[in-house]
């Protein structure tokens, strides 16, 4: 009985130290990503913070910025204020709006004999319906252009290689030019973004919009206007990696390939 007693109180010990060394030897958890993920349930609104610009807002929810001021009753240059709601919906646009041109005032005429003053009633015209036309950019983008390399040095990360990694890592090195990968304007050049570090943002077209992010000294304002291949700014701003340059492109506010734009090496 004795036995049997201590054999039970070994086996119990040595089961307790296997799980003991289980637990010791067991891997770190994944490191997580600084840039935040997309939003795992829909959202429908979004409360503007300070220093919030409208581009940043589009930039961070995968929206085109055009559709989301139309979506917002906003025109050019979309000033917004921090506590203000905006809707996220851009399925939903509204059509344009018209305006009704009222008829002028009838005029008043006066009687010398008499004090009073008579009014002259004139029925009222039909409104007309006027279409106002679309706000034209302050600058004119260019009909077409060809991509180049926004700087020098190889791929060492690729597009979508993680779920949550939209562009391309250019090995560079610290204080190295960031140019501009075709001509436009710039609407965006801060570090508003988290996840980006100090970023510009570039609008080519309608259609098109670029990213220079973790940048170490930005260059540009933002209206500017940019030719291609012009300095906007410097490499070496990710404490992490500063021999890096974050390169996107995005197509009606959707992160695409920037490899199937730029040339080939």
């Amino acid at each position: 009985m004795q036995k049997c007693r201590k054999f039970v109180l070994r086996a119990l010990a040595l089961c307790a130290g296997v799980f003991l060394l289980s637990a010791c030897h067991s891997p770190p958890p994944a490191p997580i990503s600084q840039r935040p993920p997309p939003p795992s349930e829909k959202i429908d609104y979004h409360l503007v913070s300070q220093g919030e610009t409208l581009f940043a807002i589009a930039w961070r929810y995968e929206k085109d910025v055009d559709k989301l001021a139309r979506a917002n009753g906003l025109r050019p240059p979309y000033t917004i204020y921090r506590g203000q709601r905006l809707t996220l919906d851009t399925t939903r646009i509204p059509p344009p709006r018209y305006t009704s041109v009222a008829p002028k005032p009838a005029p008043v005429s006066s009687s010398k004999t008499s004090t009073k003053t008579k009014v002259v009633e004139v029925p009222p015209k039909t409104p007309v319906k006027v279409t106002r036309p679309p706000p034209k950019s302050t600058a004119s983008l260019p009909s077409n252009w060809n991509w180049q390399w926004p700087t020098e040095g190889r791929v060492t990360k690729t597009y979508n290689s993680d779920p949550l990694f939209k562009g391309i890592d250019i090995q560079s090195l610290p204080g190295q030019a960031v140019m501009a990968a075709a001509p436009g304007i710039v609407v965006y050049s801060g570090e508003g973004l988290r996840g980006y570090g100090r970023l510009v943002i570039v609008k080519h077209s309608e259609v098109y919009l670029s990213a220079y992010a973790h940048c170490r000294t930005l260059l540009v304002q933002e209206g500017q206007v940019l030719k291609t291949g012009q300095k906007i700014a410097e490499v070496g701003g990710d404490p992490a990696n500063n021999k890096r340059l974050y390169f996107e492109i995005r197509k009606d506010g959707k992160p695409v390939n920037p490899l199937a734009y730029l040339p080939k090496r």
